[in-house]
């Protein structure tokens, strides 16, 4: 399985558009909504500046473009090309070509959150203590694994054709209403009562805590613990099914 993982690591750091999108792209977005805010400027309903608030958001929608977009697509092809049904020829067990696919994206997403956090700190001056900086690393790359098991699910679920639609309606429904874009609190009172119910804004709320130095929402751990446990077995189960299949 560590060669698989290795082989999927030199090709993800070998795709330059994937590169952009999930490390580069998220700093650009972060310069564009924050770039105007000054130090002092502050989201309504919270204690956090617009820079400070929107870091978190967009190291959050980096990590989850490198695991969603990175996972399903892939899967995706290699079904259609037969790639995975040569590996299940070998040694390999199932479980391990999912792993290697998961470990693989979230090794990648960690660029992603470092540099918004680098950027952040560079060009909008977020200051934070020692202590916050690895928090939210750790928060945002350990919460990255709910959207990889997604970015699986959806791998399995859908061909080769369909992968990309079904991949891009979910990547940018779950950033846009989740609140990784623009502040929920921005949002009608009935589109943000739909929003807290949604795994992307629990995402981001795991590092807002952070940064406010309180506990997380029982309900964002919760909610997010749900997602992946529900996530995770609809991958078990489409991969199962996909076996049976071939």
């Amino acid at each position: 399985m560590n060669s698989l993982i290795k082989l999927e690591l030199t090709r993800a750091l070998r795709n330059r558009k994937f590169l952009f999108f999930s490390v580069i792209y998220p700093s650009v977005l972060f310069l564009i909504i924050a770039g105007n805010a000054d130090s002092t400027t502050e989201v309504t309903g919270t204690d956090l500046t617009l820079p400070t608030y929107m870091m978190v958001s967009m190291a959050s929608f980096g990590a989850l473009t490198a695991v969603l977009m990175g996972n399903s697509e892939r899967i995706a092809k290699e079904r259609e090309s037969g790639w995975v049904r040569q590996l299940r020829l070998t040694p390999l067990p199932g479980r391990g070509y999912v792993l290697a696919k998961t470990a693989s994206a979230a090794v990648v997403s960690l660029p992603s959150i470092v540099v918004v956090f680098a950027v952040a700190a560079a060009l909008k001056d977020v200051r934070l203590d020692a202590w916050q900086w690895l928090a939210l690393t750790g928060a945002i790359w350990a919460g990255s694994l709910v959207f990889a098991a997604l970015g699986v699910a959806i791998g399995y679920l859908a061909s080769g054709d369909a992968v990309r639609p079904i991949t891009m309606i979910t990547y940018f429904g779950l950033s846009m209403l989740g609140g990784l874009w623009m502040p929920t609190t921005t949002f009608p009172s009935w589109l943000q009562d739909i929003a807290e119910w949604l795994p992307t804004h629990a995402y981001a709320a795991l590092g807002q805590a952070i940064e406010q130095s309180r506990a997380p929402h029982a309900q964002d751990v919760a909610l997010l613990a749900v997602f992946f446990l529900l996530f995770t077995g609809g991958a078990a189960w489409l991969y199962r099914k996909d076996t049976l299949k071939a």
